[in-house]
This record gives structure tokens, C-alpha cells and sequence, in this order.
């Protein structure tokens, strides 16, 4: 080949800053010790920053408005003038102050970090509440939700995407402007009028889009990247034509102007003929979640079409190998001719923490196995450099490449014999309790002879400044170990009597001395490293740092047995053992690509099976095992589904089915939508479950009423994502909307969700007043 190398893409990089300096800079701001032009002035120093990085490390098409202050998809709404009338805005270019009420609400409303994922806060008194946010598609990053009325008008009110993009001109880099697609940002967004298709508005929406992309050309862009990964979602042909109809208009106004359509997460599937179909001069697919679409593409694209080849994983945080990946790559690129490829991560790189370099106290071997944005990046330049022929001049890099594949492959740190062993002896006995629920009911209403309703908290309480600081103060080795312990004995020990003072039912134990309710266990488990600073962006200014899942995994010494003893030594009632569930902290990490999920899965299942048992033979009757991400690992395609479910499922049960039928065993869901997971639910076979109801008026129960389902439910009383301290009057009116759907035999008590970001002024009333609400209705019944 002639060309020195194959263009190289990124399509979006990291915003965060490598110090988390967007965050400083936002938290400063928003409590007014900094002003906006200071906001301004650092994102304007970390936008340079992102664009000189990828130019030196051989990026050739360097993407511009992928940069954001809170969220792309808020970004969008507010590009396009869809603001909601509670912010007050009256037309015109959009302020900061405005952007910022829908991102995070006015006086007191705003979004909350709860159950280890994000929630819109609701309820406050006074101010604009923040808007939805959900779930990018299958990721761990939050976009906040567009909505939509009828008769929704559309104007360009923001001119970012053209202002960065000529930004980025001024200082010599000729970019590739990032814009969601039209019928993406449509698709995502949701109307408080059920008749409203969103998609119906895309008439009044594309003259915006076109307006942008004409801007973008007269200043002089060539490529615009749009980004439409519904495209790897089910789609009805009302969707499939809504993007006809929108890249014919983009064709049409702007003949000149190319367009890369994005897809990513996943494969295109039975919308490859659509895709392929658009009049746009290149597409990019993901062939990291779907490698086998990479032939059907070739084969079936225009002749003139450019293929954008997503080679490298954007989602985690695993060193390529770069031989496997060119010999995978070469057929192609020899099919299309190297004019008409690009090379580009599987998706936009926000969703990897941004440099390894940083990390000074990994294991040596285990670093040499990772690659975090930077590195990805430059292994994206290497695979530019050998697919256009010249691998004499990248053959260090593949040397080690191929020498850190090997090592990583063969390491004793990630094979576990013992585990391999334990692994193959799961049988049937251990994926099932020993008798069917309505016998075990029985036996553990002998044995708890609790009141009808009875009340409990689903684990964490509030996690004060002084337990936040204690902390800091015991990891900087500024507090001593006893002391510390000693710190958190007192905290729970307060805890517990005041539990017992307001008469609580079932009792916690306030999980003070836990971190995050995955690392926590993360950390006392093996096959799991924890980074200092591979943060990753959540949502807005909330960045977390994702356990990394290496290995095999087993737990070496019980976890949560002392605590437990503890707190249930300061009480006569029930106290519950806490713990984490094998697919949640599957879900909330980065996880090993070189086995599949399911088996991982079911190690960690195996591991959380020890924890369950010996906290048994230490005494404990009730052990509730929190499942808050099993929804959100959904698969996006519904054929998938079954699948994961199986896997999932059958992991559940093997952490849960070791203990005689006398012990109770709780999980607690913290997420909304159950009538198309309700037989899996079923399946779980937890003797209690609590989830997430009130704000849903208790309609959520329909589906347990629907499918018949025998076990008892705790269907939250109480929002915990909001301030607000609910009325004895409002939970009572709740319970009897539960009981219309439920047997009162079935109904358990409790808040919505954990406690531990609430602040105990509002706590201690909540609660007291659903204690009182449980007694109204025993009095009542």
C-alpha cells in the first residue's frame, strides 16, 4: 500500500479532564466560589488539551463537540430549543443558568446518587425539579432525558457544535463535528402525553439540524459525525423510515457536506439494509459487540461508501491484541481498498478512564494487560500504521502487544484451579432451595412471629460528613485502625438503638463502614484491582471509579460476618446481613473479556454463596442480597434477552440456595419497569423482595398481580430521592393501594430504596412516620 497510514478516528474522547478538573471546576461554580467566564475558561483549556493529545498521538480525524459541560443529549435539547416551560426560558441563545436547572433542578431539587445509580429527585416545594436522567443505552453513563409536548416547536438556540468547531479551527485542527443524530435524540426523549410519538415531531425538528450542518459547512467542516446507535436497537419501520427521510433531507440540503453515521453497542442487524440504504458517505460499525456483522457490511455497502471499522473496545478497559485484531482487519481493507476505510474504537472513548500512566500502584503485570483512552488511542495509530502496510515502523508496539496477549493469557494471577474445580461441581442442588416457597413461609413465620406489615429499611443509612471524613482520615492513616473501628461501632451501635426506639420490625445495621456497595466487596475479593484514578463520568460531576474484574474469582475469609455479629449483639429483633449480588457486581464493573460474563458471573455467585452460609452458622435468619442492576444488564436487542436472564438468574439462586429453609432471604430491586422481567423475578425465588413503587402510585405491583407471584413484596412507601418526609396519611394511602394488588400475608414495609445519601434530619421523620403508618393499618385490619 502507498498510503503512510489509514485515517484514524476517535469519535469522542473523555471530557473529565485527567485530574477530574471539569468536576473542580463545575462543584466551584455551582457554589458560587467561581464564575461562569472561570467554568468557561476551563473547559475552553481542556477541549485544547483533548485536541493536542489525539494530533500527537497520530489521531487524523480529531473529533470536535464531543465536549460537553454536563451531558451530550442535554446539549442537544438545548441546541435545538426543546426546554420545558418550568426553566422559564424566553427564547434566544440558551444561558448557563438554564442549562444547568434542567441538569441538576433550582433550589433543592436535583440529582441524587442512590442504590449506587442515578435518580431524578422529585418532590421539592419550591424550584424547577432537574430532568429525567436514564441509562445510555447499555452503558453506566447517564444522559438526561429530552422531553417533549404536543405541538412542540423547534429553534436553534445554542450554536455550540459550530462555536467548538471553529474554536478547534482557530488553533489549527480541522475536526470532525460530533452531533446525536435526529431520530436518536427523538427516540430517547419522552412526553408527559402518552399519545405523543416523539418520532412524529421529526418534520418540525430536522430544519434545526439542517440550519447546524449548514453553519458547520460555511465555516468550513467537510465531515460531520452523527451518531445513531438506535440503529442497533428494534426498530419498527416507522423508525427505519424516519431515518430515510431524515438523511434524504440531510442529502438534499447539504449535497456537498459528508456525513459518517455512527452506530455503536451493538449490531446493526435486521436494520443493515436501512442502514446501508441512507444516502451518507460513510458508516461506522461496532465490531467489538458485533464482529460478525463485519462481512455482511462489505459485501452488501456502495461501492463508494467509506467504512469506519470499530476495531478497538470503547467500553473497557483491556490492551488490544493488535495481531488477532490485523489479521481479523486485512480481508476487509483488501476487499475495500484502503481509500475507503477508517479505523475508530468501537465507540466514543468516554466511557474508559483516560490515561494508565497515572496509575503508579497497579501490579506490574496487571497493568501491562490495560489500555485506558490514551492507550487506545495509541494502539488505534499502530493498527493505522500495519493495515496500510508499514508495520516495520509500529513493530515495537506489536511486539508488545503480542508478548503482554501472551503473558495475560497463561498468568496464574487469573486461573484459578480451585475455582475451575468448584465451577465444574455446580449441580442442580445448588441452584434451588431445599423446599418450595409456601413451605419455607411457614417455617419462617413460626420462627420470626412478626406483626401482619411488617416494617423494615432496605440496608444503608445516611452517610454523614463525620462518617465521610472518618474515612478519609483512616485511608490517609491520619486515624488509627481501632480508632476508626471504634468510630464505626459507635456509629452503628446509635443506629440499631434508634431502630429499636422507634420499633422498626427487621433492623440494619446502616453499612457505615462500607465505601460503595460494589467495591466494598470488590475489595475483599480475588480476580478484582481497584485504579487511583481511572474515573469515569456517571453523569454530570458524578465520575466513579469502576472496580477492574481480572481474574478468577473466590472469596478468601468472610467479608461481612463481624459486623453482622456486632450489630445483632446489640439487639433482640432480627438484624439483616447485607450483601451485594453477583450481577450487580458484575454490572457496575469493568469486566474481564476473555471468558464469558456468564462465568463470571456464576464465580462471583459462588464466592457470595461462601458469604450467605457463613452468615448463617454465625446466627443470621435474614440475609438480603441486593440484585439493583440485574434490569440494566439487559441486553439491547429483546431475542437476547432469555439468555442473560437464564445466566443471571441461575447465579442468584446459586448465592441464595445454600441455607436451610428457616433463613429468610430478602433482594431489593431499585429500578421501575418489571412487567417484562416479571417471570425471571419470579424465578429468583427470594422469600421477601423490595422495590421501588412509591412515586409509581404502587402501579408497579400489577405486574406481581398479574403473574400471581406467591413470595412477599416490600413495596417502597417512601421516595428517598427526594428531600421531602412523606405524611403517616400518604404511606397509609399507599399501603392500602398495595393491598388492593397484594395479600396482606405478602406486604412487607419499607422506603424505596437505601438511605445513605439522605441526610438523617429528613430520615428519622420519614421512617417514624412509617412505623406509624404500619400500626394505623394493623389497627385497621
Amino acid at each position: 500500500m502507498s498510503t503512510s497510514s489509514l485515517p484514524v478516528a476517535t469519535l469522542g474522547t473523555p471530557r473529565i479532564g485527567p485530574r477530574r478538573e471539569l468536576k473542580i471546576a463545575l462543584e466551584s461554580f455551582w457554589s458560587g466560589k467561581s464564575s461562569e467566564q472561570a467554568l468557561r475558561d476551563t473547559a475552553i483549556g481542556l477541549r485544547a488539551a483533548n485536541w493536542a493529545r489525539q494530533k500527537s498521538l497520530g489521531v487524523t480525524v480529531i473529533p470536535s463537540n464531543d465536549f460537553s459541560m454536563y451531558d451530550q443529549v442535554l446539549d442537544t435539547s438545548v441546541m435545538v430549543g426543546a426546554i420545558p416551560e418550568v426553566y422559564g426560558w424566553k427564547g434566544g441563545e440558551v444561558s448557563l443558568s438554564t442549562y444547568f436547572a434542567m441538569a441538576r433542578g433550582t433550589e433543592g431539587t436535583g440529582h441524587d446518587e442512590s442504590c449506587g445509580h442515578a435518580h431524578h429527585e422529585h418532590g421539592s416545594s419550591h424550584g424547577a425539579p432537574a430532568q429525567e436522567m436514564t441509562k445510555w443505552f447499555d452503558t453506566n453513563y447517564h444522559y438526561m432525558v429530552p422531553e417533549f409536548r404536543k405541538g412542540q416547536t423547534f429553534k436553534l438556540s445554542s450554536r455550540k457544535p459550530i462555536e467548538e468547531y471553529e474554536e478547534a479551527k482557530s488553533l489549527g485542527y480541522q475536526t470532525r463535528p460530533v452531533l446525536v443524530g435526529p431520530v436518536t435524540f427523538l427516540k430517547l426523549g419522552k412526553s408527559s402525553d402518552p399519545t405523543l410519538d416523539p418520532l412524529s415531531l421529526l418534520d418540525a425538528l430536522l430544519p434545526v439540524y439542517i440550519e447546524v450542518l449548514q453553519e458547520l459547512a460555511k465555516s468550513g467542516a467537510e465531515w460531520v459525525q452523527l451518531d445513531e446507535p438506535c440503529l442497533v436497537l428494534d426498530l419498527n419501520d416507522t423508525a427505519r423510515q424516519a431515518l430515510q427521510r431524515t438523511y434524504a433531507a440531510f442529502a438534499k440540503a447539504l449535497p456537498s457536506l459528508k456525513i459518517m453515521l455512527t452506530t455503536y453497542f451493538g449490531g446493526l442487524g435486521d436494520n443493515l439494509e436501512t442502514a446501508l440504504a441512507l444516502p451518507v458517505a460513510g458508516l461506522h460499525i461496532d465490531l467489538i459487540r458485533a464482529p460478525d456483522q463485519l462481512n455482511d457490511v462489505i459485501f452488501r455497502a456502495p461501492k463508494n461508501l467509506i467504512v469506519s471499522l470499530g476495531a478497538i473496545d470503547g467500553r473497557n478497559v483491556w490492551r488490544a491484541n493488535l495481531a488477532a485484531s490485523i489479521e481479523r482487519l486485512k480481508p476487509a481493507i483488501a476487499e475495500l481498498g484502503a481509500s475507503r476505510v477508517q479505523i475508530a474504537p468501537s465507540c466514543s472513548l468516554l466511557h474508559v478512564p483516560i490515561d494508565l500512566e497515572l496509575e503508579a500502584d497497579l501490579d506490574p503485570d496487571l497493568k501491562s494487560w490495560l489500555a485506558f483512552s490514551v492507550q487506545k488511542i495509541s494502539e488505534l495509530a499502530v493498527l493505522g500504521q500495519a493495515l496500510a502496510g508499514n508495520s516495520e515502523k509500529v513493530a515495537d508496539a506489536l511486539a508488545a502487544s503480542a508478548t503482554a496477549a501472551i503473558a495475560r493469557e497463561t498468568s496464574p494471577k487469573i486461573h484459578s484451579t480451585s475455582v475451575a474445580r468448584r465451577m465444574a461441581a455446580i449441580d442442580e442442588t445448588m441452584r434451588r432451595r431445599n423446599s418450595i416457597f409456601t413451605k419455607r413461609a411457614g417455617v419462617q413465620r413460626s420462627r420470626f412471629a412478626l406483626p401482619a406489615f411488617p416494617t423494615t429499611t432496605i440496608g444503608s443509612f445516611p452517610q454523614t460528613a463525620e462518617v465521610r471524613n472518618a474515612r478519609a482520615a483512616h485511608g490517609k492513616g491520619t486515624m488509627s485502625d481501632a480508632q476508626y473501628e471504634q468510630f464505626l461501632k459507635e456509629e452503628t451501635a446509635h443506629a440499631v438503638r434508634w431502630q429499636e426506639e422507634i420499633g422498626l420490625d427487621v433492623l440494619v445495621h446502616g453499612e457505615f463502614e462500607r465505601n460503595d456497595m460494589v467495591q466494598y466487596f470488590g475489595e475483599q475479593l480475588s480476580g478484582f484491582t481497584f485504579t487511583k484514578h481511572g474515573w469515569v463520568q456517571s453523569y454530570g460531576s458524578r465520575y466513579v471509579r469502576p472496580p477492574i474484574l481480572f481474574g478468577d474469582v473466590s472469596r478468601p475469609e468472610p467479608m461481612t460476618v463481624e459486623w453482622w455479629r456486632y450489630a445483632q449483639s446489640l439487639t433482640k429483633k432480627p438484624m439483616k446481613a447485607m450483601l451485594t449480588g453477583p450481577v450487580t457486581i458484575l454490572n457496575w464493573s469493568f469486566v474481564r473479556n476473555d471468558i464469558p460474563r456468564s462465568q463470571t458471573c456464576r464465580q462471583i455467585a459462588l464466592a457470595i454463596r461462601d458469604e450467605v452460609i457463613d452468615l448463617e452458622r454465625a446466627g443470621a435468619k435474614m440475609i438480603q442480597i441486593d440484585e439493583a442492576a440485574l434490569r440494566e444488564g439487559l441486553p439491547l436487542r429483546k431475542s437476547q434477552w432469555k439468555t442473560y436472564l437464564d445466566w443471571a438468574v441461575e447465579s442468584f439462586r446459586i448465592c441464595s440456595s445454600g441455607v436451610a429453609d428457616e433463613t429468610q432471604i430478602h433482594t431489593h430491586m431499585c429500578y421501575s419497569e418489571f412487567n417484562d422481567i416479571i417471570d425471571a423475578i419470579g424465578a429468583m425465588d427470594a422469600d421477601v423482595i423490595s422495590i421501588e413503587t412509591s412515586r409509581s402510585k404502587m402501579e408497579l405491583l400489577d405486574a406481581f398481580k398479574t403473574y400471581k407471584y406467591p413470595n412477599e413484596i416490600g413495596p417502597g412507601v417512601y421516595d428517598i430521592h427526594s428531600p421531602r418526609v412523606p405524611e403517616v396519611s400518604e404511606m397509609a394511602e399507599l399501603l392500602s393501594l398495595a393491598r388492593q394488588r397484594l395479600t396482606d400475608a405478602q406486604l412487607w414495609i419499607n422506603p424505596d430504596c437505601g438511605l445513605k445519601t439522605r441526610k438523617w434530619e429528613e430520615v428519622r421523620p420519614a421512617l417514624v412516620n412509617m412505623v406509624a403508618a404500619a400500626r394505623e393499618m394493623r389497627a385497621a385490619s
